[in-house]
């Protein structure tokens, strides 16, 4: 009989580690050191699953958030004019507060109650159907800067200038969707107008996106911008036009086919330079995004700054063409 206690190596008993095969120590162990050089990678997220898992997410992100962007502001086109004043208000508010936090960055002081205000006016402004309204706002914010100037000694010149460029940039500029969106004497037809022009912008950021980050070999403006390319500029404007093109086909508006297409060409490229020149901004205060209002966008102006001179050039290039 064997000893209790003693182990043996037949069905039904363990076996020792001694026992155990060579090759398969030597595999364990080799498994325990690929873990332990990967160690380092996994803490620092740069294992490929983690790579996938967080790109994966980044993109659910991404895209959850702009369908509720692009939904809220196609049911404020639709629901009417001060809807969509509503709307471009605030998020005109939104952008000139990124900006002046920006700026702060940069070491400028502005008087962003006096800012904000005239942000927020300037976007409500076109309502009143008046150029000499906005005229008027344009005055009592140069006025106001200039009066806060005088009686603030810690302000310089700098400080005034980014008080009045803050609201004009974010704001002003903001403020041409609301007088498209009044095309017709704000009729579903100004709606669909206002729509088209801003379809046309995000098609240009979008296709600009796919055609760069696919075929994209000439940057553009590498100091700048690293990621945007010339093709991107190109592949971007191209479906620019075409939008154009379709608002021409659709027949609803008195637009012409020239002035499509010279229309789309306007627009996507200034809707490029907006976007650049916020880049630039970002850059030089050292910030990748202007905010986190928005999950896997950044800020507002991140959201905003081609719209901010696309729509602008679109409202000229309807109202010289007759159209507005």
């Amino acid at each position: 009989m064997r000893p209790h206690g003693d182990k043996g190596t037949g069905d039904g008993h363990e076996t020792s580690p001694s026992a155990r095969p060579r090759g398969l120590d030597a595999g364990i162990a080799r498994l325990e050191r690929a873990r332990d050089a990967k160690e380092q990678s996994r803490r620092e997220g740069s294992l490929r699953g983690q790579r996938v898992r967080g790109w994966t997410e980044k993109l659910i992100t991404r895209v959850a958030s702009g369908a509720i962007y692009a939904l809220v502001v196609i049911a404020c086109l639709f629901l009417g004019r001060w809807a969509t004043a509503l709307l471009v208000t605030a998020m005109a508010w939104q952008c000139c507060s990124e900006f002046f936090h920006m700026t702060r960055i940069a070491g400028r002081m502005a008087n962003e109650p006096l800012g904000l205000s005239m942000a927020a006016l300037f976007a409500l402004a076109p309502l009143t159907r008046s150029l000499f309204a906005m005229l008027v706002l344009v005055l009592l914010l140069l006025v106001a800067a200039a009066g806060w100037y005088v009686v603030t000694p810690r302000a310089n010149i700098g400080d005034v200038s980014t008080t009045v460029f803050g609201p004009l940039y974010t704001s002003l500029m903001f403020s041409p969707i609301v007088l498209i969106r009044m095309y017709d004497k704000g009729s579903i037809m100004g709606a669909l107008l206002a729509f088209g022009v801003i379809v046309s912008i995000w098609a240009n950021d979008a296709m600009a996106f796919f055609v760069g980050s696919r075929i994209g070999r000439h940057k553009l403006a590498p100091k700048i911008s690293p990621n945007k390319s010339i093709e991107g500029l190109v592949g971007g404007m191209a479906a620019c036009m075409l939008i154009w093109v379709v608002l021409w086909a659709s027949g609803a508006f008195a637009l012409s086919l020239p002035l499509a297409v010279a229309s789309g060409f306007a627009v996507g490229l200034f809707g490029v330079v907006g976007d650049l020149f916020e880049s630039r901004i970002k850059r030089g205060v050292g910030l990748k995004d202007s905010g986190d209002f928005m999950p896997g966008h950044g800020g507002m102006l991140d959201r905003s700054d081609s719209l901010l001179f696309g729509c602008t050039v679109a409202f000229f290039m309807l109202h010289l063409g007759g159209i507005l």
